[in-house]
């Protein structure tokens, strides 16, 4: 019989500190989109309180509690981030595992805005894109997921096969950005 190993989407790339800045991978946490059935959000919203703390996030915001976070998914969807989810929700949402679907890196440090610039369209200044804030966009040629975990750090999700390619490009805006400085 044969011995499957569980491996992280980033497993076997290194973590980064280029200049400010450094890159990991987030530790693995259960991840599972809230998908509510149609007039079901709100009652979604107080299953999702009561039972992890928090609420559904509004469309680019996040939420958190718990030692949980949900972040916008898209229209109307939500990624339940941490804990797996009270079964109580399924009467309000399609529930789907997505845990071994992405690759999610972490991007911190003073210039974190500029590496993530030369990668995409969007305006990912702190004026513009509070903490808290998370969309869905291009990273470079990648569908990709960007949530401001605070002032200078960056969660970034991209699916499971374009780990090494995410990495690739982040580490040479890395590199790019400390060149200038």
């Amino acid at each position: 019989m044969a011995e499957l190993l569980t491996r992280t989407a980033c497993d076997g790339l290194e973590a980064l500190e280029i200049g400010s800045l450094s890159l990991a991978e987030s530790a693995p946490q259960a991840m599972t989109t809230l998908a509510p059935y149609k007039g079901q959000q709100a009652a979604l919203g107080k299953a999702m309180k009561a039972a992890h703390g928090l609420g559904f996030p509004a469309v680019h915001g996040s939420t958190t509690g718990k030692g949980a976070r949900a972040i916008w998914f898209g229209r109307d969807m939500a990624l339940l981030i941490g804990p797996e989810p009270d079964p109580g929700l399924a009467r309000h949402a399609a529930l789907t595992d997505q845990s071994s679907g992405w690759a999610v890196l972490e991007l911190a440090g003073s210039g974190a805005e500029d590496v993530l610039a030369r990668l995409c369209p969007v305006d990912l200044r702190l004026t513009q894109f509070e903490v808290g804030a998370s969309l869905r966009t291009e990273a470079k040629h990648m569908m990709a997921s960007i949530c401001r975990l605070d002032k200078d750090r960056f969660q970034i999700m991209v699916f499971r096969s374009m780990a090494r390619t995410l990495h690739h490009d982040l580490k040479t805006a890395m590199e790019a950005r400390a060149a200038r400085g």
